[in-house]
């Protein structure tokens, strides 16, 4: 069990104790400790009861409770107040919009015990009406249950790669051959569903264990089971294949039906090319329809028939193409690991540059750094790069685009850094016009060197804010500052439909992992993997270059 796991059980308890007007000194104790145990080194779940005690801010009841988390999973107090919460109730907490307190005035004043009933009453207009909520909340709920709806019985894709692996395992140990297909293999950044094929000839359908799968009967047929996996609520799905169409049913599986619909010179679909046609690989079926081998992440049905007529898949950007890494924290800020550990892991990665750019000083809530702190970061870095051979750690900041689309900071700090990543982290609400300006104030700023996360979306929890993107990749280009593709499975932002516009005006795209730990490092893979479905190349991205190049692009020169 990790640290954020167990916080995450601890933080629902405390909700739940001010749901309940149990102990409001207990939940606060409960929710504040929150930011603490997230940002611990050591995993909680080795530490003993005496060792967690002398953590700053554990006392003998938080650390009795953590134990318990540690060994039975949950919290005896957890589940007490889970049983006297009405299941809509707890439902309601993943709303937008609404904290604990309004959510128990709705509940114990109002009735209102689901999310039906809590969409019925913003639809007639109601929850404007009520005291401390007004048109602004009803509008916001509104959009947040709207989203929730559409995002059910999804996963991310760090996710649903996890539980395709463990699926996949489970049918290799029945059937010789079997591969991972559809959504997972097309690395979409949001899944609904688990594909498998099963090469298998003759009679006979796909029987999995009955203990692990349960199966949609109605949904199933002689030769695609259907249904879920264990307590998983996403849809599994498992395909029989003869030798045969082997090759088809894979063309089929992994590609958009936009894919298959794609038209060659000749006005023949891709799905008629390969229909009825027997083929030894998916290379020979491209061939004949005309083109190069498209890569499974790339069939989306956009332009990637003319890509690959003109680029070659080789020169696609990998995670073996990276040469380092510029947007990632620390403990100065909200990171869980030191400025040195972090570094050192990137240079055991092969790596030749580690950018630290930890929150700056209007993020309170992330320890944002004060300038004195700026300037003691400074000082380490200095002395670790003294100490490095065939490596550097670069200068860099998470500056807050404020309100107004300013910097962080007075430019006496921002001209120490080697780098400004400039991302929102509050006021979320501004229309498209405001949000779109607020950005571009922050583009223009001549210390800016890079966009970060640029639409605040959380994928399956949060949308992103209105914007025109165009004017944004557009002020990008006339100002030489680069394009983030947040590689966090939770953002991957900016989406990867926009990279074509970016490379088309000459901007750079930079992944960056935005790690808060070491293993953090590692969620450049997502970022890599949604890079190659918009048909990045190496060449074309910031962090595959060596540090000189990327010093030259911060110089705008």
């Amino acid at each position: 069990m990790s640290n954020s796991e167990i916080a995450e059980i601890i933080e629902l308890t405390g909700k739940l104790l001010d749901l309940h007007d149990r102990d409001e000194m207990r939940a606060k104790t409960y929710l504040g400790l929150i930011f603490t145990l997230e940002r611990i080194e050591e995993n909680l779940f080795e530490l003993s009861h005496e060792a967690l005690q002398k953590i700053r801010g554990i006392g003998k009841l938080m650390a009795t409770n953590i134990r318990e988390i540690v060994d039975t999973g949950t919290l005896k107090e957890l589940q007490e107040l889970l049983e006297m919460t009405p299941e809509g109730v707890f439902e309601m907490f993943k709303v937008k919009g609404i904290g604990v307190k309004k959510i128990k005035f709705l509940w114990k004043e109002i009735g209102i015990d689901n999310l039906n009933d809590l969409k019925i009453a913003c639809e007639n207009g109601k929850i404007a009406q009520l005291k401390g909520f007004g048109e602004k909340t009803q509008t916001a709920i509104l959009e947040s249950l709207q989203f929730l709806q559409e995002q059910e019985g999804k996963l991310r894709m760090n996710k649903a790669e996890e539980l395709s692996e463990i699926i996949l395992s489970t049918l290799k140990s029945i059937y010789p051959e079997v591969e991972a297909a559809g959504q997972v293999v097309r690395k979409c950044q949001e899944v609904d569903t688990l594909s498998f094929l099963v090469k298998k000839d003759g009679f006979g359908g796909i029987k999995p264990p009955t203990d692990l799968f349960i199966q949609d009967l109605q949904a199933s047929s002689p030769n695609v089971w259907r249904g879920y996996f264990g307590e998983f609520k996403i849809n599994v799905e498992i395909e029989k294949a003869g030798t045969k169409d082997w090759i088809f049913k894979k063309l089929i599986k992994n590609s958009s039906e936009n894919h298959l619909k794609l038209i060659n010179p000749n006005g023949d679909s891709l799905l008629k090319i390969i229909s009825g046609n027997f083929f030894q690989s998916e290379e020979e079926a491209y061939q004949a329809f005309g083109c190069n081998f498209i890569i499974p992440e790339m069939r989306e049905g956009l332009n990637e028939f003319e890509w690959s007529n003109l680029n070659r898949v080789e020169d696609l950007i990998t995670w073996e193409k990276l040469r380092g890494t510029i947007h990632n924290h620390s403990k100065y800020s909200d990171g869980n690991h030191s400025l040195q550990q972090m570094a050192d892991f990137c240079k055991s990665l092969g790596f030749e540059y580690f950018g630290i750019a930890d929150h700056s000083q209007t993020a309170q809530y992330a320890s944002g750094l004060r300038p004195e702190i700026v300037l003691k970061q400074h000082s380490e870095i200095d002395q670790l790069n003294a100490q490095y051979q065939n490596f550097t750690i670069l200068k860099g900041i998470e500056s807050d685009i404020l309100p107004n689309g300013e910097l962080d900071y007075e430019s006496e700090i921002l001209k120490t850094f080697d780098y400004i990543v400039a991302s929102v982290h509050s006021v979320l609400n501004m229309d498209k016009e405001k949000a779109t300006q607020r950005l571009i104030k922050a583009i223009e700023n001549p210390y800016t060197s890079v966009l970060g996360h640029l639409s605040g979306r959380l994928l399956l929890s949060r949308k992103g804010y209105p914007l025109d993107y165009p004017k944004i990749i557009d002020a990008c280009a006339a100002n030489k500052v680069v394009m983030e593709l947040n590689a966090s499975p939770y953002r991957l932002d900016i989406d990867w439909r926009w990279i074509d516009r970016c490379l088309e005006k000459g901007v750079w795209i930079s992944i960056n992992p935005d790690a808060h730990e070491m293993k953090g490092i590692y969620d450049m893979k997502y970022g890599v993997s949604v890079a190659r479905k918009a048909g990045l190349l190496a060449q074309n991205t910031l962090n595959a270059q060596p540090l000189e190049k990327v010093k030259q692009v911060f110089s705008k020169q």
